[in-house]
């Protein structure tokens, strides 16, 4: 009934929203096309005299909303292009469309791209995802940071994994494993754990590494994000989405091929066509992309003796535009990974009895792999897209998606942990090798969304308004199996490792049968939200959302019975944004709020009785202020946030009456936990000369444990990751001349001590690091010329979730591209 009632409510705010278009101002629509009929993007169109502007999409199209009425000069404009100027008149309430044709034809503006001259080429300014509404930066007062394809391409980014290094206060904790339905990379944000479980707003999770050939751009949205986004994809720190290439009206594409250290090898395409019987100056009806990519390398330990990833990539894309109201796009990607997973050591005896409370103190060999061959593991992602986009009117426009996510693992899965010897030194150590394999494991998400965006004047207010519907299911299906193998000293040559392989791991388990955990479960997820940012000013904007979830857990098993039960919750988020300075400087605020549906429905107390769970709570609030200066040459955002989670579940267990009575409750819980979270963060791209551009940021974290267990209580989580991160590139491309495109990249990562052991009586820490990358290119309209070094210095370093993993150490790649 509560369904059903919101039902109503989202039906007449709508009635009511589209009366009200009578009222609204004037919103000017067109397309910049260049001269041989190709869509212009990135081109500033604006009305001279105002400082109302906005810039072209890929499709080179444009929208100007909230235009009075009134004859207006509209300019279109851009660094290294000619501009040019056509008089306009609106009249209140219609909206008026007026195209542009550059001088230029498409080479001619790819080679004004190449030259580098655009200005701030690494900051992206809007979104259509973060608040699932088109929102400029400084309009929205969430705090989110994009990684552009045009930084990755100069980075000779490859991966997923390595874009997240540009994004301020994400740190990686855990590399990609493969397996089903957990096998994704790991990260920190703010504190809480995350991982890559968003594509174009929508699920499309993805358990291997996840290659960058299909990336447009990367968005960290920062916070507890339930409102928009739900809970069972996103962290109380944030939420990462991959926003992915779509069809363009031109044909042409790229080639490349690239090759470097540790038998790095690969071959990339990006292809886009078109239906060359279209008129060339109208837009496409029918586009087809397929971009894909091959890739194989060995682990930089033992030079790749015991290790190796080879995964393949494909993603086609199609587009079809009947006419300009409607745009329907089906997309896919398949993934398909074979490797061995990266070296991980688990921590199940005290520091103390290791003789070492620091990850370079142990007598551990960097270089070394511990393991032998054949420990193989297979697994695919397959997800399947489809969109829908019908324009209603000239202030409202329909969204549907559906998305179909499948993954499937099959094979080894090595461990290893420290066993103190009998005396307590690092030199009497030996090395637990162990496995948890996956047997044939899946895990199925279908989503189905509808979307409603209205544009639209009540009176002098303007509205933005998003209503949605949201269905989510979750099938696991998941095996996993194994148990201990061996033990080792670690005084052994580098061939006596190689006993731990795939034949001994059978052979093993042919004696002794592994230990099954399953993972057997299902879930729906109903939810409805709607969202309003209401301009009370042209400087004052305020933010109100709010979400409906209804979670219907089906039962099952997770590694023991998961007992079928239900909860409704509702999400609120607010905001309020005022720019002092129209479109230069933006003060925000915000309040966020996330939750998490427990894993069981139910836990033991401390009487000993089974108890309902309650749903956990996360609420955030944050402020700061965001830029765009110097003509849009900075843009920049400094924000302090406090997180507060509560309702947690944490271990008291009750001790038994007597040495030999029978009456202790080891697995009791009580749900009154508490942490906190709390920091700063600065993001800046900046590009003060032509040619010369500055990507950085900094974040400082500090989380606390504020109502835990004996051993946890006032400490930092060991989940939280880093308190310092840092991240800088500086880069600088040749603007004009003879050697125009040939540049050079400089920068790298900081992240401070990372205890991930943390207790009152333990703990182990993974030094802080600074690992530093370079990269040189030569980008032509035809072809790029690049090569990088990352980890310059070769430093030795770790990353952890609860767990020690090394980090390749210095790598040299080279590539080469040819564009059509």
């Amino acid at each position: 009934m509560q369904h059903l009632r919101l039902l109503g409510l989202a039906t007449t705010l709508l009635g009511y929203t589209l009366t009200a278009q009578a009222q609204q101002t004037t919103a000017i629509r067109g397309r910049v096309t260049t001269s041989d009929g190709n869509p212009a993007e990135a081109v500033t169109v604006g009305l001279k005299g105002r400082s109302q502007g906005t810039i072209t999409n890929s499709r080179g199209e444009y929208v100007l909303e909230r235009v009075p009425e009134g004859t207006y000069t509209l300019v279109i404009s851009a660094i290294g292009l000619k501009s040019a100027e056509k008089t306009v008149s609106v009249s209140s309430g219609q909206s008026i469309t007026q195209d542009f044709t550059l001088a230029e034809n498409a080479e001619q503006l790819r080679e004004v791209v190449v030259s580098g001259n655009r200005t701030n080429k690494f900051a992206r300014k809007q979104s259509e995802y973060v608040s699932k509404m088109p929102l400029s930066n400084l309009e929205n007062p969430q705090v989110y940071a994009t990684v552009g394809k045009e930084l990755l391409t100069e980075q000779l980014v490859f991966t997923v994994d390595d874009a997240t290094r540009n994004a301020p206060g994400l740190q990686k904790m855990w590399d990609a494993t493969g397996r089903s339905g957990d096998g994704g990379a790991y990260y920190a944000s703010r504190g809480f754990v995350l991982s890559s479980q968003l594509r174009n707003g929508v699920a499309g999770a993805v358990t291997s590494d996840i290659d960058a050939v299909n990336l447009e751009k990367l968005e960290l949205i920062k916070g507890p994000s339930a409102t928009l986004f739900g809970s069972a994809l996103t962290s109380y720190g944030g939420l990462i989405n991959r926003v992915t290439k779509k069809p363009t009206d031109t044909f042409g594409g790229e080639i490349n091929v690239a090759g470097g250290s540790y038998g790095f090898h690969r071959v990339s395409a990006d292809v886009n066509l078109v239906d060359q019987n279209a008129p060339a100056d109208q837009p496409k009806t029918l586009g087809f992309r397929l971009n894909t990519a091959y890739t194989y390398e060995d682990n930089f330990q033992n030079k790749g003796y015991a290790g190796f990833n080879k995964n393949i990539a494909v993603a086609p894309s199609l587009q079809w535009r009947p006419n300009d109201r409607l745009t329907v796009n089906l997309d896919a990607e398949i993934y398909k990974a074979s490797g061995v997973g990266k070296q991980v050591i688990f921590f199940y005896f005290p520091s103390a009895q290791l003789g070492a409370d620091r990850a370079d103190k142990l007598p551990l060999d960097y270089r070394q792999s511990y393991q032998g061959s054949g420990l193989t593991q297979d697994s695919r992602s397959t997800n399947l897209f489809g969109q829908v986009q019908y324009r209603i009117s000239p202030s409202f426009t329909s969204t549907t998606f559906l998305t179909s996510s499948h993954s499937f693992s099959n094979g080894f899965g090595p461990y290893f942990y420290l066993v103190p010897g009998a005396d307590n030194t690092t030199g009497s150590l030996t090395l637990a090798r162990a496995d948890q394999s996956t047997q044939n494991s899946r895990r199925q998400v279908f989503e189905a969304q509808q979307l409603i965006n209205g544009d639209f004047q009540i009176g002098n207010l303007r509205n933005r308004v998003v209503l949605g519907l949201d269905f989510l299911r979750i099938d696991n299906d998941q095996d996993f199996l194994g148990g201990y193998i061996d033990a080792v000293p670690l005084t052994l040559g580098a061939n006596d490792y190689r006993s731990l392989s795939g034949d001994a791991v059978r052979a093993n388990y042919a004696t002794t049968p592994p230990a099954h955990y399953l993972v057997v479960t299902k879930s729906n997820t109903y939810s409805a939200f709607a969202s309003d940012v209401l301009n009370l000013t042209d400087q004052l904007s305020v933010l109100a959302a709010l979400r409906l979830d209804h979670y219907d857990n089906k039962g099952g098993i997770y590694y023991t019975e998961n007992k079928p039960y239900s909860q409704t919750t509702l999400s609120p988020k607010f905001g309020v944004v005022f720019q002092p300075v129209k479109d230069r400087v933006a003060l925000f605020a915000n309040y966020q709020n996330s939750f998490k549906n427990p894993t069981n429905g139910a836990f033991i107390n401390t009487s000993g009785q089974q108890q309902t769970a309650k749903v956990e709570q996360a609420n955030q609030w944050e402020g700061g202020v965001k830029l765009d200066a110097a003509g849009g040459r900075v843009s920049a955002t400094l924000s302090y946030y406090d997180v507060q989670v509560k309702d947690l579940l944490r271990a008291t267990p009750v001790a038994p009456s007597s040495p030999t009575a029978n009456d202790g409750i080891p697995n009791a819980q009580t749900q009154n936990g508490t942490q906190m979270s709390r920091g700063a963060e600065l993001n800046l791209t900046a590009n003060p000369l032509d040619g010369l551009n500055v990507v950085a940021g900094f974040a400082y974290n500090f989380s606390e444990w504020k109502n835990a267990s004996e051993g946890e209580n006032g400490r930092r989580p060991n989940t939280a990751s880093s308190p310092n991160l840092a991240n800088l590139w500086v880069s600088y491309r040749q603007p004009t001349g003879t050697l125009r495109g040939l540049g050079a990249g400089f920068g790298g990562n900081y992240a401070s001590d990372n205890r991930i052991v943390n207790t009152t009586t333990d703990v182990f820490t993974l030094p802080s690091y600074t690992v530093l990358n370079a990269s040189v290119f030569f980008d032509q309209p035809k072809y790029r010329l690049s090569a990088k070094v990352d980890n310059l210095t070769d430093k030795q370093y770790w990353t952890g979730y609860t767990t020690m993993n090394p980090q390749k150490l210095r790598s040299i790649i080279g590539s080469v591209a040819y564009k059509f």
